[in-house]
């Protein structure tokens, strides 16, 4: 196998265009064969397997530094870069990561995870060059959607002003393209890049410039006319307003055009954007037929391109059925994503309810102001995000929507530990980071039947509210047909006890209540609430009930700085409540890496045993512990 023999990039550069070729399809097949295993990305990285095979060619990592964008579509790259050994572990504990990572390798050159981060950071990174007087290139390779974002367009605005010799790829695999018009406009940007053609520009102007009076305005209509037929063949006009030279279309999956298009402006002096079209899931057909299915998935069967299932209903679905429900009962309600209609449950609420909502993109910030517009005229936006997406709205939740106290409901998907994706997408800081805000209610379910009841409680409340669940499926669910709400800051005490008192929230509680079972058969009596609201908290219940317990044990999903557990401390100390023994339980000051949820929560001491531990440590009496908890 080609693939064997590839330790760094530099072996593929002797290769012929047909060898490269069967790499490519080498690649596929192992990419292929790992994410049926593994999970993973796979549409995008099978898109983008001939373009990283060119862009290794042409270009010297690491010295050269190519940034993936998202970093979803970078496995090629990982395994162009010395890392086939290791790839059967790609998103598995102590395993590769499946996103470029620094300190994974001298060729990830940026970290990345969320989109449209790449050609800021790229730009920062040339500046950096220049500063230290070196001469390598910079190449972000973005797409997948990520040109969409706000971010994308400050970094291509900058490095358009500021004029630096910055390669950016626009990995397009939307559009279809024409061949016809492929070709076409593969040949007129690798003519309008030649040496002729640039030459013949410069000098043009330089003579027209030397004709008094004639100058200036012939060469406004030699500009024009040139960016008119451009525009005609391809769609650079934006960019070329931007300061970039745009080339392209160019058909990403012909490694023959893509090395020869990249040498000839990979010393053009100027910022330049690369136009390639690729397609989502190339050489898989179930994911070239399904490519939004196959961005990220699960183990699957190669021969089928099916899916095991598991029986069970995910939280995602919980969500997306329930609002549904409430939108048939009420026109108001409106929902917003932000790239994530699949993800996030919304589909069967697209095709109920197609004029009600809306795909902003992967434009997180313009989904929250949207969304508070649309509040301002009576409507009942609601936005479903991913946490750590959630992360990048941060300042359009506390100046568009809480200050002006308006009703947007947010359904933060993906709270707490997620596991496989690692430290980019695990989303532990969101009780932190919207519990401080005023004018918000913060509530997390228990289980499935919480979850729903919540969403109808947040839809009717007359202010902002965020209901925050995990990412998997829920055991035992039935739906039920009557829809209930929660009174506003009011807790549920799941099981009375006198020697410790174990305050949980969202997907903790179940492990406490698992963890208070484990207690009971060494003699401790563990008092267990579900908290359900983490702003506003039910203070007369808790401060009622750590007057006669005086150990308590807070436990949350979230990191400890500024979470639930503080919330709870600072409504016991402005209580007045003395004498108190109280830990908080929950992810420390650090980034949680990647891993299986259970295996990860295992580690973090939030599965039953370990809120166990904590709570005979509190009550100081370790002598009684049960065999059960190790």
């Amino acid at each position: 196998m080609l693939l064997d023999k590839i330790i760094k990039p530099e072996d593929i550069k002797n290769l012929s265009i047909e060898d490269l070729k069967k790499l490519a399809d080498e690649i596929r097949q192992v990419i292929i064969e790992t994410v049926a295993t593994n999970g993973g990305h796979l549409a995008s990285n099978l898109g983008t397997v001939d373009l990283t095979i060119a862009l290794h060619y042409v270009f010297n990592s690491p010295e050269d530094k190519i940034i993936w964008d998202v970093g979803h579509q970078a496995y090629t790259h990982k395994l162009l870069t010395g890392r086939l050994k290791e790839f059967s572990t790609i998103r598995q504990q102590n395993g590769l990561s499946g996103f470029p990572k620094r300190s994974e390798s001298p060729h990830d050159s940026f970290g990345t995870g969320h989109s449209s981060t790449s050609i800021s950071a790229a730009l920062g990174i040339i500046e950096g060059r220049d500063q230290n007087n070196d001469t390598f290139k910079v190449l972000p390779v973005i797409g997948d959607g990520a040109l969409t974002a706000g971010l994308a367009f400050e970094g291509l605005n900058h490095a358009g002003h500021l004029k630096k010799d910055l390669i950016v790829i626009l990995n397009d695999n939307e559009m279809s393209i024409s061949p016809n018009v492929g070709a076409l406009s593969a040949y007129l940007s690798r003519l309008l890049m030649g040496d002729l053609y640039t030459k013949i520009k410069k000098e043009t102007k330089h003579l027209l410039d030397l004709i008094p009076g004639v100058g200036e305005p012939m060469l406004k209509i030699a500009q024009k006319a040139e960016e008119t037929v451009k525009g005609f063949i391809a769609p650079g006009m934006l960019f070329e307003e931007l300061g970039f030279q745009y080339v392209g279309p160019v058909d990403g999956h012909k490694i023959d055009i893509l090395i020869e298009t990249l040498e000839r402006f990979k010393d053009f002096p100027a910022p330049v954007l690369l136009h390639t079209i690729t397609k989502k899931g190339k050489g898989y057909k179930p994911a070239e037929k399904h490519p939004g299915m196959f961005h990220g998935v699960g183990p699957f069967d190669i021969e089928t391109g099916e899916f095991p299932s598991s029986g069970k209903i995910s939280y995602s679905a919980i969500f997306g059925n329930c609002l549904t429900k409430l939108a048939k009962e009420d026109e108001r309600i409106i929902a917003i994503t932000a790239a994530m209609t699949e993800g996030t449950g919304l589909s069967e609420f697209v095709q109920a309810f197609p004029k009600r909502f809306y795909d902003v993109g992967i434009a997180e910030p313009h989904a929250a102001t949207f969304a508070a517009g649309l509040a301002t005229q009576g409507l009942k936006p609601v936005v479903a995000i991913y946490s750590t997406f959630l992360q990048r709205s941060y300042d359009e939740i506390i100046h568009d929507i809480c200050l002006q106290n308006l009703p947007v409901v947010f359904a933060i998907d993906r709270g707490g530990i997620v596991g496989d994706d690692g430290p980019t997408h695990n989303g532990t800081f969101d009780l932190s980071f919207l519990r401080h805000i005023p004018n918000i209610v913060v509530m997390a379910p228990k289980d499935g039947h919480e979850l729903r009841s919540m969403l109808k409680t947040a839809v009717e409340y007359d202010g902002a509210s965020a209901v925050r669940y995990p990412r998997g499926s829920v055991s035992d669910f039935q739906e039920e047909e009557e829809l209930k709400t929660i009174p506003i800051g009011k807790s549920e005490v799941l099981a009375d006890g006198k020697d410790v008192l174990i305050i949980a929230i969202g997907s903790t509680v179940e492990p406490a209540a698992a963890a208070a079972d484990l207690l009971s058969d060494g003699g401790i009596n563990a008092c267990v609430i579900n908290a359900r609201f983490v702003k506003p908290l039910d203070t007369d219940t808790i401060v009622s009930k750590a007057k006669d317990i005086n150990n308590i044990l807070t436990v949350e999903e979230n990191v400890i700085a500024g979470g639930f557990g503080s919330a709870v401390l600072e409504e016991l100390t402005k209580a007045g409540v003395q004498g108190i023994n109280l830990k908080m339980l929950g992810i420390p000051d650090k980034f949680v890496e990647q891993g299986a949820q259970n295996v990860l929560r295992k580690n973090l001491g939030l599965d039953a045993e370990g809120i166990a531990r904590e709570a005979l440590a509190l009550a100081g009496k370790k002598s009684a512990s049960p065999t059960s908890i190790k």
